[in-house]
């Protein structure tokens, strides 16, 4: 299969593929400035997200005690899900070149990372994951911690929107990675709270 063949993936129509190319011709090759050229690139490393969920894991068991050691299972098993279903379900079964390794957009890409992956751009695996995590995480904390947590959502838009930014996905990729993300954290996280759901221990007197 050459490179023509393999772009012009059977499973996305013409239609879209047209809209995608002239929207990450705007996100990655118009809207930037310098700011962006340093933040995009930064956020979307595992050192910078992953102490927030790390934060989470320990201030979920320290103030749920016995019930927070079960969302940390829950929670666990929301990434491997979204890890296994974007990565192996539906890269290995839908393949489309990165826009880094995409030979229409030679000369024409502002690629800003060291390393352009090989696997298939569809779907974006940071959006997926990211997603997940951010409907389990509100889904789970918004009526017994704080319903402000949804701001996590605008986290999880901000690592997905640097993977266009930076020129390894397409818009597509990070939308469709985003309906996935956003079922796969729902699933898990209703669950969860109809079996035990976040209850502040009670105190004795």
């Amino acid at each position: 299969m050459n490179l023509m063949e393999i772009q012009n993936a059977p499973f996305l129509p013409d239609a879209i593929k047209q809209f995608d190319y002239s929207l990450f011709a705007k996100m990655n090759g118009q809207w930037h400035n310098t700011f962006f050229d340093v933040f995009f690139p930064f956020i979307r490393e595992p050192e910078i997200w992953a102490p927030l969920y790390l934060f989470l894991v320990l201030f979920t068991v320290i103030n749920f005690k016995s019930r927070g050691w079960f969302w940390v299972l829950f929670f666990l098993f929301n990434v491997m899900l979204s890890d296994y279903v974007s990565s192996t379900l539906i890269k290995d079964n839908f393949f489309r070149l990165r826009p880094c390794h995409d030979p229409f957009l030679l000369g024409h890409i502002r690629f800003l990372v060291a390393y352009c992956p090989v696997s298939s751009s569809f779907t974006s695996s940071h959006a997926v994951n990211h997603f997940a995590a951010a409907m389990f995480i509100f889904t789970t904390f918004r009526k017994t911690v704080n319903p402000a947590w949804a701001f996590i959502f605008v986290w999880a838009a901000a690592i997905s929107y640097a993977q266009v930014y930076v020129g390894v996905h397409f818009p597509f990729d990070i939308f469709c990675g985003m309906i996935v993300g956003l079922i796969l954290g729902y699933i898990p996280a209703i669950i969860f709270n109809r079996k035990f759901g976040l209850e502040l221990p009670e105190t004795k007197n």
